[in-house]
């Protein structure tokens, strides 16, 4: 398993599309951050780095799909999955290798972010922001990562187009992150089962962990998402 993992990891830096994709997450938040006058955290008069966690998740649901995207597509095109089926690795092993590689790689585009919360510790005059809150959220990146790539990965194993495995991708992961909320606030919904259908959206559970509580509910939530799309994953390797 760590063996397709670490070759997802260098084929990924293994091209300039590689580096281009995080230096354009970064860029985006930069520029949103600290140099657009609606958004820079800079014109706040307070410490606090909620534009960056309300922000980022909009751009990893671009960022991760194009890491995915090649996963299984460019396998099944090239032709080198004919070679993967003859190593001795379970389809299990090959679908988690391939998903701790590409979240190994979206860890790695949040890791620089860490600066901003740096930085705005130390140009805050007093209080500083919430560390409870902001570790939270940054777990939630992470959790909302790992989920992003399970779906991203998943849509690549149905396809030997790499565009259509990125559309796919994104599209799913913006009806789960946005779509049941989106319901939830239709008329029909209302003082009734709105909150129920709203928890069923994974932006419902990113904002409960970005408040700095950890709840196990979550921690399943994202856990279950996660094995569900793998599994569907592995299941589509079997039939091929």
């Amino acid at each position: 398993m760590w063996m397709i993992c670490k070759k997802e990891w260098q084929q990924f830096f293994s091209s300039l599309t590689g580096y281009i994709a995080l230096f354009v997450f970064l860029l985006l938040n930069g520029l949103f951050l600290f140099v657009f006058p609606d958004t820079s955290i800079l014109d706040f008069g307070y410490a606090t780095l909620g534009s960056f966690f309300n922000l980022a998740p909009w751009i990893l649901l671009f960022l991760v799909p194009t890491i995915t995207m090649r996963s299984f597509a460019d396998e099944y095109k090239s032709g080198s999955f004919e070679i993967l089926k003859t190593l001795p690795l379970t389809p299990s092993q090959i679908v988690w290798g391939k998903f701790f590689g590409a979240l190994l790689v979206i860890i790695t585009a949040l890791l620089p972010t860490i600066v901003y919360a740096v930085s705005i510790q130390q140009l805050s005059v007093s209080g500083g922001i919430d560390i409870g809150a902001t570790i939270g959220s940054y777990l939630g990146l992470v959790l909302l990562g790992a989920v992003f790539t399970a779906i991203g990965i998943c849509a690549s194993s149905y396809t030997n187009n790499t565009v259509l495995a990125f559309i796919a991708g994104a599209f799913v992961c913006f009806l789960l992150f946005n779509g049941f909320n989106a319901i939830s606030k239709l008329p029909a919904f209302k003082a009734g089962p709105d909150y129920y259908i709203e928890m069923l959206g994974i932006n419902f559970h990113y904002r409960s962990i970005s408040r700095g509580v950890v709840d196990t509910r979550d921690l399943l939530y994202f856990g279950g998402m996660v094995v569900l799309f793998l599994f569907i994953t592995q299941r589509n390797l079997v039939k091929r």
